[in-house]
């Protein structure tokens, strides 16, 4: 058994993926975004539960993702966000990935390689409607559609877009954004081409933009148990699918005035019991939590004391009764009534709660768990 682990609950993503389901219409299909290792979730074991699950198809940043997942036995339409690089592009049309497509020369090596091999690939082209980030920028859609749209071996599957406040009170620049995408739709719908796929919606459009959910929607954050942010009008009731594991390897009685760990920063003020934890920033649990977070043991909170390390942190457990080494503690996630949510952590690090997961989900050792039947029988 590791001394530290990460619990992936695989009912609690069924959950929050019904929540999402049940708020699309007949004609709206789910793309689960699953990059980044599905924001440190497991990238195979969620696009399977996904799959089993029956979403549409799968989003990642890069090829080798879209690679390990075929390699994986998972089939379903990927899309990559971040585009082929020229050298990965016969691969990709072998395994009949969906490139998005925001640069000409790529798109006209693509049809290149396609015609050549005499087998089409299809591909999203990405919009920039006020995100500044990635896309096709607004005000040149109408010159790299007239030239795209002659591409040999070249099929247009879908156009894509990104929200780049929804996640704010404030909707109207959103809506500016869904105006402007609407305008790059129907120049495609003047010029005869029929795109299969709309999709703009991240988690926030989903819950708070329903006439931006066209038809296909990608959620990310709100697959894992965590609103996008806390200004959101219309929140689901979501799960969190991560809970972050350790164990108590020593628990020492120590006397008043006696400093705690590196630099001293800690020092007790009565006679004290301080349990050590082997987990530290190695294993993704931030070092600016030092003498601030708090973790769960028995089902009580208890306080860090002394600096995060390397490979263990310290905390007080002198008010929680029946404390024994070896006790499981609970770094991040739920035990009992008690909840360490990644929103609490992302506050005291003055960062999100995208990060969190991403950081912990790091970590070498996943325990998954509640899978479904037919997951299970894959």
């Amino acid at each position: 058994m590791p001394l530290s682990w990460v619990d992936i609950d695989l009912a609690a993503l069924r959950h929050n993926l019904g929540q999402v389901q049940n708020r699309m219409g007949m004609d709206t299909k789910v793309l689960g975004v699953v990059k980044s290792d599905a924001y440190g979730h497991g990238m195979v074991q969620v696009a399977r539960e996904l799959a089993a699950c029956g979403v549409h198809s799968l989003a990642v940043s890069k090829f080798w993702e879209a690679q390990e997942l075929h390699a994986r036995g998972i089939h379903l339409p990927v899309i990559i966000l971040l585009g082929l690089e020229p050298g990965d592009m016969e691969e990709a049309i072998r395994l009949k990935v969906r490139p998005v497509i925001f640069r000409m020369d790529h798109a006209r090596r693509l049809s290149l390689i396609a015609t050549r091999m005499q087998q089409p690939v299809r591909v999203h082209i990405k919009v920039d409607t006020g995100m500044g980030r990635l896309g096709v920028p607004f005000e040149k859609v109408p010159t790299f559609l007239e030239e795209f749209l002659t591409l040999p071996g070249v099929e247009l599957e879908g156009v894509l877009s990104h929200f780049a406040v929804a996640d704010e009170a404030d909707k109207s620049f959103s809506e500016h954004q869904i105006e402007r995408f609407r305008t790059v739709l129907g120049l495609l719908a003047k010029a005869g081409r029929t795109v299969t796929f709309a999709h703009i919606s991240n988690s926030a459009g989903i819950l708070d933009l329903p006439h931006a959910r066209f038809q296909l929607v990608r959620p990310g954050i709100m697959l894992y148990g965590s609103q996008p942010s806390d200004a959101i009008h219309n929140p689901a009731d979501l799960q969190p699918v991560m809970t972050f594991k350790t164990r108590i390897i020593q628990l020492k009685e120590v006397p008043p005035n006696r400093p705690i760990g590196y630099g001293r920063t800690y020092t007790t003020d009565k006679s004290s019991r301080i349990a050590t934890l082997p987990v530290g920033y190695d294993d993704g649990y931030p070092r600016i939590l030092s003498n601030r977070g708090r973790v769960l043991v028995r089902g009580k909170p208890a306080p860090l004391a002394g600096r995060v390390s390397m490979n263990m942190i310290t905390v007080d457990v002198t008010d929680i009764s029946g404390v024994a080494e070896d006790d499981e503690v609970v770094l991040l996630g739920r035990q009992g009534e008690e909840l360490i949510s990644a929103e609490e952590i992302a506050r005291l690090c003055n960062t999100i709660n995208y990060e969190i997961y991403c950081k912990v989900g790091r970590h070498r050792f996943k325990v998954f768990h509640g899978a479904s039947e037919a997951e299970e029988r894959a």
